[in-house]
């Protein structure tokens, strides 16, 4: 073999010495780290029972005492001294990771909303404007009118569709009159509309189309039902903090073993990704019949809703 063939081989082992001696630090530093990780997790209590377990093995060719006293102290020492730090530091890498998931789990949920009222727009855009196109022969004053509130209701309901984040009750309210207004031109006298809701209440935040769902509902499989049709009644009020908006009917009734459908269910994880525990959507019967949909939720004026922009 030449001189220079023996060098390169040479080269070789020593390259692979180090390799392997990379390897190896980065095996015993991550063997480490985990061992620290595992200390800074676990209880004192379970490193007790650890401790105890290990001393019933002393003396055995397994474990000599030397190597018993080695890791008790050893574990006691960074136990004391750096596990409460780690500990916290993996509490809040895994906070950090769970607030990411939420965050994807909440826009997720916004855009299984706006699919939704993508499907639902369309169809009641259709069918107002097929009775508007009917009563511009027979009734063109009520044509006109309709055709008002349906301006009004795209003025309200467009730029929320668009919007991030939350809107305010205002707003909701805004679209929901506008909205029931059309629906009044359509159900005539089978459909009677009151709206109860305080001036003061219409800059707290409220989620957007969380109110039309429930309307819609209430028209659906309350009113609609029914031949003679029936009344909803939009009430607000606020107690201890709470903001609680109801949509009340008197129509065919809610059955409360039957399953969400899919507007209700995205309001109630709307409602908990938002505002965990402190929200919640609660659907009744009240004695005198009908349902009553509730959204609570913590109320939060908006200082800004109505300054000059």
């Amino acid at each position: 073999m030449s001189k220079e063939g023996g060098a390169k081989a040479s080269a070789r082992r020593g390259s692979g010495v180090l390799e392997f001696i990379r390897e190896m630090g980065d095996t015993a530093s991550t063997l480490w780290w985990r061992f620290f990780d595992w200390l800074a997790q676990v209880s004192w209590r379970q490193l007790a029972v650890i401790w105890f377990l290990m001393a019933l093995l002393v003396p055995s060719p397994f474990l000599m005492p030397e190597q018993f006293a080695g890791f008790l102290v050893l574990s006691f020492g960074l136990k004391v001294l750096a596990g409460g730090k780690r500990k916290a530091e993996i509490e809040a890498r895994q906070a950090s990771t769970q607030a990411g998931e939420e965050s994807l789990e909440r826009r997720l949920v916004e855009a299984q909303m706006a699919a939704l009222q993508a499907q639902v727009e369309p169809h009641f855009l259709f069918n107002t404007l097929a009775l508007i196109g009917q009563l511009i022969e027979t009734d063109p004053p009520q044509a006109a009118r309709i055709h008002e509130h349906l301006i009004a209701y795209l003025r309200a309901t467009l730029p929320q569709m668009r919007a991030r984040g939350s809107g305010t009750l205002g707003r909701q309210l805004d679209m929901a009159r506008a909205y029931l207004a059309i629906m009044q031109a359509r159900m005539k006298s089978r459909l009677a509309v009151s709206i109860d809701v305080p001036s003061e209440f219409s800059s707290a935040s409220f989620p957007p189309m969380m109110l039309q769902i429930l309307i819609e509902n209430a028209i659906k499989h309350g009113l609609e039902p029914k031949i003679d049709g029936g009344r909803i009644d939009l009430r607000a009020s606020v107690d201890n903090g709470m903001l609680q908006v109801d949509v009340v009917d008197d129509g065919a009734g809610f059955s409360l073993h039957a399953r969400d459908g899919v507007g209700l269910a995205n309001v109630r994880e709307r409602l908990r990704l938002q505002h965990g525990q402190r929200a919640q959507l609660v659907i009744e019967t009240p004695i005198s019949g009908g349902t009553r949909a509730s959204i609570r939720l913590p109320y939060a004026p908006d200082i800004f809703a109505g300054s000059p922009a």
